[in-house]
């Protein structure tokens, strides 16, 4: 089951961007296999289990360690240079369209409490957490964020559109700015209709009590597929880390498996 976690197509993408070995300041146990963290990683993102319950047998180390691996991978952006370097594949196949993208958000309960969670208002106030998606024509996902539970919508779109990674398209250039941007009533105000056109976006945001959802919901449906292929990866449910590093790389790693199974479907 191992193997199937972690194929040599996907490791083959990932090994080259992880940093060098951090210098051990006293002799100890050999460092664990990155290949094997990074299964163990996989494994606890799909599974949804606790750090320490992950099966030592199994993967060759301990929970603490793949959360270590995990944390500092996160650190040095390897899942943002993994998702850079998918979508350019998948741009160069033509796979990747920038005619209109659709950008929508899903909140999630936390068990505890940490940065980037607060009061969820449609929880009963309970600590929460949301992941907020920008995805292109097709559905797949060109950047993603984390706020707290009571952050409004309406404060990310600039955020999203503005980390949108450059993609190199089939014809050799690069494009990071989609032509029209689809979103709910939730992302409706005259700043972020002015704002994305001046940075030459067509905004196609829904105006409350004036355009049916039915209408501009021809587009959006893209993006609310997303997320729910985000909830797949039952770790990406509940929020369960303190750390909100090392909860946003969930998030940017399950959005590479997105990608990888867009561009290599027999992967996983």
């Amino acid at each position: 089951m191992v193997s199937e976690l972690v194929s040599d197509a996907f490791w083959q993408r990932v090994a080259p961007l992880l940093p060098p070995p951090r210098p051990k300041k006293k002799q100890g146990r050999p460092r664990a296999d990155d290949r094997a963290a990074l299964e163990a990683i996989v494994f606890v993102l799909r599974s949804g289990i606790p750090w320490e319950m992950l099966p030592r047998k199994q993967f060759g180390l301990s929970g603490m360690t793949a959360w270590r691996r995990l944390e500092e991978w996160t650190c040095a952006g390897v899942w943002e240079q993994l998702q850079a370097r998918l979508l350019d594949a998948l741009g160069l196949r033509g796979k990747v369209g920038f005619s209109r993208a659709s950008i929508d958000s899903s909140s999630m309960r936390a068990s505890k409490k940490g940065a980037l969670t607060g009061p969820s208002p449609t929880d009963r106030a309970k600590a929460g957490s949301k992941h907020h998606l920008l995805v292109e024509v097709h559905g797949l996902p060109l950047t993603e964020s984390v706020t707290a539970a009571n952050v409004h919508d309406t404060h990310e779109p600039f955020p999203l559109v503005d980390s949108v990674p450059a993609v190199r398209m089939p014809s050799g250039q690069r494009r990071f700015r989609p032509a029209k941007v689809h979103g709910d009533k939730a992302y409706a105000s005259r700043k972020n209709r002015l704002g994305l056109r001046l940075r030459g976006i067509a905004p196609r945001i829904v105006h409350p009590g004036v355009e049916s959802k039915a209408r501009l919901g021809r587009y959006r449906w893209v993006v609310e597929r997303t997320l729910a292929w985000k909830s797949q990866l039952r770790r990406l449910r509940v929020r369960d880390e303190r750390r909100d590093n090392v909860h946003f790389g969930f998030l940017v790693l399950g959005c590479c498996i997105m990608l990888l199974r867009r561009l290599c479907p027999d992967i996983f």
